[in-house]
Formats: C-alpha cells, sequence, structure tokens
C-alpha cells in the first residue's frame, strides 16, 4: 500500500514538473471573481455557524446548570 502510493506521488511530481508553461494572465475580473468566492465561503461559514449555533455551544456547556432556552 505503501509503495502504490510512492509511485502515484512520484508519477503526479514528474508529470507536473513536465508541464507546459500557459502563458496565461489574471485580469482584474478574474481577481474579483476570486475575492467574491472567498467572501462568499466566509458569509457561507458564518451562517451555518448562525444555524447551528446553540448545538456548537452545548458541547461546552454544564448539564443542569442555568435553564434551557428553548
Amino acid at each position: 500500500m505503501q509503495r502504490a502510493a510512492r509511485t502515484v506521488v512520484s508519477a503526479a511530481v514528474i508529470v507536473l514538473a513536465l508541464d507546459p508553461p500557459a502563458y496565461a494572465y489574471l485580469d482584474p475580473g478574474s481577481g474579483s471573481m476570486m475575492l467574491q468566492v472567498l467572501l462568499g465561503g466566509f458569509a457561507a461559514v458564518g451562517v451555518a455557524a448562525r444555524l447551528y449555533w446553540h448545538r456548537l455551544t452545548a458541547v461546552f456547556r454544564r448539564k443542569g446548570v442555568g435553564h434551557d432556552r428553548r
């Protein structure tokens, strides 16, 4: 198993090393799109955390202390 993984990694390194140059560039629109994807990802994580906040904080709460607000 370990030998097969080493062979796959070696083949991937060789293929990537022999890849010809792309002669491409990033225009302002590409940078703007990448920024939007990043900000959208942060927003999605924030929304998911907000939706599951009670479940996330329940792990750190002590049982029997205080009252449940449900």
